[in-house]
């Protein structure tokens, strides 16, 4: 018999799951050893049923959270026998991982001797080992030059660690020490998470906890479809472009074909560009969860971001095409793209069917990745530059925000202290400000992006690579807005001539006082610029972010 469960009983128990996850990331925050977890928050929290369910999420990256039903559902495949105490991890794409820097640990829940749920936290690592340092590969032509493969593991058998295992896998990367300190906040913001859901058995009752939780699921698929029923019924279509896959190939196409019939919806990925032999690549679960972020967007704010919200939603894809890679192709910036640009075609197609929930697109992600060592303390390190964030989409509901960063992440990943940095790394940010005019015009303006001179204060050369999208295509104008501008990066060293960097190098050599010149991209812009009013204009030139010379910023 099922239980009947009140509406006071679902709200307790759907706020406690949610305050349950928010403290698991919070212990994340203050324990994780590496910049990239504890000052730029590139990790997330969960908690899926045995069925794979997600249950409850915090609000940190949506393109970790989309996939954790597929990574929960390959834990299940694989350990038939879980036990109290146990520790599962996994990071590979072909295992329900999105790509190998995100490791992801599993903690199982139990309720007496029934297991119930499993408390999840996915960490992406500043290094997982392969061929370039910070996981980021151009060159990768399979994934095993990408880093160190988990398939589903016990980290912890009954509650005992399994030293040889970890000694192997710190063995395998770059900054074993930081690898250690992450993965024991990894595992303990797990545990914090199992010991929590256990109080709420024990208050509640783990029964009255599993019907509630139904209810919860259920009211959150009740909402979605309140929501689908107001939009315009159809099959729509949207596109996005790759600038380049590194390896030869330009404008490699992501396609979207929505079909929306009364308050169920479907995203047909299947006519996007073949795959290609660089890490571009998508890995299946990451193009569900993209294909996740794009619809979740599009609803209301408030509904749940669960399970039950998801029931509306079928997606369709190929095997062998740019968003849904075959085994053993390489993908490790497929969390950024083309996750961006899958969002970016479903938003457009879907602008003809809810236009006023459809967002102009935010920047790709053009990041680099330093290795040199520190003059001051003599030890090697690795920085990953989450600063200069670029500008997010206007909406019709106002101007985008700037600086808050890409599409996969919409403000998730933060900007972390300029300060911190500096202390912490031989770096000087010379400037770091808001870059003019990148934002794309229209009736609402796109967010900008950022201007930023970094400097290296080594005393011997480093190292860096680069990996992302965005000096060719910028984020898209949506219903008559203008595009954001492209990003432009480039090094300067004295007695060379400046060199302009491509999104996809490894290997640059970076002198002591070397400068990147960082012009990072702005957001979108809604509407036609025509209807922006002159206050708006106006405001704009006196807070100095757009100029009366020039809409368009020169870059040389």
């Amino acid at each position: 018999m099922t239980l009947k469960i009140d509406p006071i009983t679902r709200s307790v128990v759907q706020h406690r799951l949610s305050s349950i996850v928010n403290e698991m990331g919070e212990a994340m925050l203050r324990t994780s050893y590496s910049q990239i977890l504890n000052s730029s928050r590139d990790f997330s929290l969960g908690i899926c049923d045995v069925n794979g369910r997600l249950i409850a999420q915090a609000d940190h990256i949506p393109v970790h959270v989309g996939a954790l039903s597929w990574a929960t559902l390959a834990v299940e495949e694989r350990f038939k026998d879980v036990k109290p105490g146990d520790v599962v991890l996994l990071n590979d794409p072909y295992h329900g991982g999105s790509h190998l820097p995100d490791l992801t640990a599993f903690v199982p829940v139990f309720d007496g001797d029934r297991r119930l749920y499993w408390t999840i936290v996915r960490a992406h690592q500043s290094d997982i080992g392969g061929a370039t340092h910070g996981a980021y590969n151009p060159g990768a032509t399979d994934i095993w030059q990408e880093g160190l493969r988990v398939p589903p593991i016990r980290l912890y058998e009954a509650g005992k660690l399994r030293d040889d295992l970890l000694d192997m896998l710190a063995l395998n990367v770059r900054n074993p020490r930081d690898f250690r300190g992450d993965l024991a906040a990894m595992v303990g913001a797990a545990h914090l998470g199992e010991r929590r859901v256990q109080r709420l058995f024990a208050e509640f009752g783990g029964e009255t906890v599993e019907a509630a939780v139904e209810t919860i699921l259920d009211a959150a698929e009740q909402q979605t479809r309140a929501v689908l029923s107001t939009w315009k019924d159809g099959v729509f279509f949207g596109e996005a472009f790759l600038d380049d896959d590194g390896h030869g190939r330009s404008d490699i196409k992501i396609a979207a074909r929505v079909t929306k019939k009364g308050t169920n919806i479907e995203i047909d990925l299947s006519d996007s560009d073949p795959q290609t032999t660089s890490f571009v690549n998508s890995s299946h679960a990451n193009m569900q969860a993209a294909v996740v972020m794009a619809f979740a967007y599009l609803i209301d704010a408030d509904i749940p971001k669960n399970a039950g919200a998801l029931r509306p939603l079928t997606v369709v894809a190929k095997q062998g095409t740019i968003v849904w890679a075959d085994p053993g192709l390489p993908v490790t910036m497929c969390t950024s793209h083309p996750s961006n640009e899958i969002v970016e075609a479903i938003v457009k197609a879907l602008s003809a069917s809810c236009p006023e929930r459809a967002m102009a697109g935010w920047s790709r992600r053009f990041r680099i990745a330093i290795q040199g060592e520190d003059p001051r303390t003599g030890r090697s390190f690795i920085w990953h530059m989450f600063q200069a964030r670029p500008g997010g989409g206007a909406s019709f509901g106002g101007d985008g925000w700037s600086s808050i960063g890409e599409w996969h992440t919409v403000g998730g990943i933060k900007f972390g202290s300029i300060e911190v940095a500096e202390v912490r790394f031989p770096l000087h940010f010379r400037h770091h400000e808001f870059r003019a005019d990148s934002g794309g015009e229209g009736k609402y303006r796109g967010g900008l992006g950022v201007s930023l001179d970094l400097v290296m204060e080594t005393a011997k050369p480093a190292r860096a690579n680069t990996a992302g999208e965005g000096t060719r295509h910028g984020a898209c104008g949506m219903l008559g807005g203008s595009d954001g501008q492209p990003h432009h990066y480039s090094l300067i060293s004295e007695g060379r001539a400046p060199r302009v960097l491509r999104t996809k190098e490894v290997g640059i050599e970076v002198l002591p006082g070397d400068c990147f010149k960082i012009l990072s991209s702005g957001g979108g812009g809604y509407g036609p610029p025509d209807q922006r009013s002159p206050q708006a204009r106006a405001r704009d030139v006196v807070q100095g972010l757009t100029t009366t010379e020039s809409k368009t910023e020169q870059v040389s």
